[in-house]
């Protein structure tokens, strides 16, 4: 079928063919499942927000914890009786675990009529052209061989938004111990700067105003045509015309560079927050991990940030119970988290991943205390986020209104430089603009405040 007649199929007398996509794990595959939208959406098949109104229903999948693959695979079977019943319903899977379980995936659920590799959602369009023409099932998961990313293609985005993601790199040389992602999403490709620049400016003629640069670790980016490093890449794009905010994820500490630091001084538009993963107070546990850094050099980086920016908002990822993780090695995760005074971090189980390093290691540590650890973990994080919360009381941020608050329709909701939400009365006009807002309350998870009038 050729994309003229995938163009003709997507239309019926009932109106559009539809897609549902169904996004787990990271920003990475909330952007890939945003580009799969605005490619098929070029062939006239929309997106639902139900999967029973779909015609398509795509999981993009995440596997660097055993819980989300878990929930993949229980999100697979739901579908099974709805396939039953729907004549020419196409269900595919893709991202990190249709990488690394490929035919696997068509043998446990027969039902499943495409499997999607990491390395090949550019070509969404042009596999559903060959199963509804009656190729099935179809899995693609081979990593191309010119050690280059995957062409960009523009797509059509959702004229509501206001932010939009942009790759810079993709994979990843780390090889941390416990992590599955250089498996599953292949070693370090960097973008030419040219290319990341122009897809900006294309952007910001759409309306886009913050832009989030993405990639397993943005502080490796080299540009493949000319060495550029990530502080200038940062440089460059501050410098094109209509953007108002850069942000980006995810930093390795080891590769937080002077230089990188320095333009949180020099860059008006580059975000006051950064993620920047510790994932363990433990010396012992971060050189098991094989993260390249110490309890000493993480806190150094964060200090030397603080002192170039001070309303800075830090957050990071922290792993409890990996194997070997004793009562001391905890306690020191707890100090880090104190010292530091994440603004908020986001918390896990260490689960074994097959085909790392850390599977080989004895997971000594019982589910019943890792869940103990958790917990206190979280709860720690809690008291720390409503501090650094609390602070925010009677400053005035900008804030890019985003949207209409879910909790109250009177009310917009958007987010400050520090990334942190922040709700504030207001109208459906305000979206999509900068807005001066005093903070006059603050909760866990938001900010609450009033509308400076000029």
């Amino acid at each position: 079928m050729s994309a003229d007649d995938l163009h003709k199929w997507g239309k019926t007398e009932r109106g559009p063919r539809s897609v549902y996509f169904r996004t787990f794990g990271c920003q990475m595959n909330v952007h890939d499942s945003e580009r799969m939208r605005g490619l098929l959406s070029r062939d006239g098949i929309t997106a639902v927000d139900s999967p029973h109104d779909a015609d398509i229903i795509i999981i993009n999948t995440c596997s660097v914890r055993e819980k989300p693959e878990e929930k993949t695979y229980s999100e697979i079977g739901r579908y099974r009786r709805l396939k039953e019943k729907k004549e020419g319903l196409v269900i595919g899977v893709t991202g990190c675990v249709a990488q690394q379980k490929g035919e696997e995936i068509v043998r446990r659920f027969p039902y499943v009529d495409l499997v999607l590799g990491t390395k090949n959602v550019g070509a969404i369009s042009n596999i559903i052209s060959e199963i509804v023409s009656g190729k099935k099932p179809i899995v693609k998961t081979e990593f191309h061989d010119n050690n280059c990313i995957e062409p960009f293609e523009p797509f059509p985005r959702d004229p509501d938004n206001y932010t939009a993601f942009v790759t810079v790199i993709q994979g990843c040389n780390n090889f941390c111990s416990y992590c599955i992602v250089p498996y599953v999403r292949g070693r370090e490709m960097s973008r030419p700067s040219t290319d990341i620049t122009d897809e900006i400016k294309s952007l910001i003629d759409t309306g886009i105003v913050e832009i989030t640069l993405l990639g397993q670790n943005v502080n490796s980016y080299s540009d493949p045509k000319n060495g550029l490093r990530f502080p200038e890449l940062i440089r460059k794009i501050s410098k094109i015309d209509g953007i108002y905010r850069i942000r980006f994820v995810t930093s390795h500490p080891k590769d937080m560079s002077d230089d990188l630091i320095s333009c949180f001084k020099e860059i008006e538009t580059l975000s006051s927050h950064i993620h920047l993963p510790v994932q363990s107070g433990s010396n012992k546990i971060i050189k098991m991990m094989n993260r390249g850094y110490t309890v000493e050099d993480y806190i150094d980086k964060i200090e030397r940030l603080r002192s170039v920016r001070s309303d800075l908002a830090v957050t990071t990822d922290i792993i409890v119970g990996f194997p070997g993780e004793d009562v001391s090695d905890f306690e020191g995760t707890l100090s880090v988290m104190e010292k530091v005074e994440f603004d908020n971090a986001f918390s896990f189980k260490y689960s074994e991943r097959p085909g790392t390093a850390a599977a080989r290691l004895e997971d000594d540590v019982s589910p019943n205390e890792k869940s103990r650890r958790l917990e206190v973990v979280q709860d720690l994080q809690k008291r720390l986020t409503m501090k650094s919360n609390l602070k925010n009381i009677d400053s005035i941020y900008d804030v890019l209104a985003t949207g209409l608050s879910i909790k109250d329709p009177e009310e917009i909701t958007g987010r400050s430089d520090q990334n942190k939400i922040v709700n504030f009365k207001g109208t459906e006009s305000a979206i999509g603009s900068v807005v001066p807002v005093k903070i006059k309350k603050a909760f866990n998870n938001s900010l609450w405040g009033e509308v400076i009038q000029p």
